[in-house]
């Protein structure tokens, strides 16, 4: 069965592409293609296709606020934001309207086809450059956010040997400090990884 697809898409030029390269049976079929948000609204809640592909940039409403309604309306549908914007807000805005996949209009026809062909098959596409984004900007989130990077060398080498199954006697010897001293950086450890034992500490520092 062909995949049925809406186009939002304000440029002619590229709209009459767009309409070209899907109306392709029995792969794919254009239902319609509409030059802005609020006639796509109307249309596409009345067409349901399989795949919408919106453009960001629409005069009036943005396609990012297209996507919030017709993800409303039609829940099940896949949504593929098809733009030149790179940048991370713009990406994240559109996948927490509900857009399914991210694609830059850089991309070949071939490419474009099989991103709508992925998305249908329940994947969620992304242009390489915007992977790449939103990879970094989770590593960037999550080395941001641990508490890891609180602790002190000192109190980093006396949880790696904690991990290392160390008694508290024998980090001692080993760092040549005294009992005491172990034990205040290891309640230190403890308030700064948020634990209230040991093995929690060990477990928190494993899964960093």
């Amino acid at each position: 069965m062909s995949i049925t697809i809406s186009i939002v898409e304000d440029n002619k030029g590229t709209r009459e592409q767009l309409i070209k390269l899907f109306n392709n049976p029995p792969t794919t079929r254009c239902l319609n293609a509409y030059a802005n948000g609020e006639d796509a609204i109307v249309g596409i809640s009345k067409d349901s296709p399989d795949v919408a592909l919106v453009d960001i940039n629409l005069p009036k409403m943005s396609g990012i606020d297209v996507v919030s309604v017709i993800k409303q309306k039609c829940p099940k549908m896949q949504v593929l934001m098809l733009t030149t914007y790179e940048e991370t807000e713009m990406i994240f805005d559109s996948l927490r309207s509900g857009a399914n996949g991210y694609l830059l209009k850089n991309m070949s026809a071939a490419e474009l086809v099989q991103a709508v062909q992925d998305v249908s098959a329940g994947g969620a596409p992304m242009s390489m450059q915007i992977a790449r984004k939103v990879v970094a900007h989770f590593h960037h989130l999550r080395a941001a956010s641990s508490p890891m990077r609180e602790l002190s060398p000192r109190e980093n080498e006396i949880l790696t040997l904690l991990a290392e199954g160390f008694l508290y006697k024998e980090i001692a010897e080993k760092l040549s400090i005294t009992m005491s001293t172990v034990r205040t950086h290891i309640h230190s450890v403890y308030e700064k990884l948020h634990v209230q034992s040991r093995t929690e500490a060990v477990v928190k520092f494993l899964g960093r």
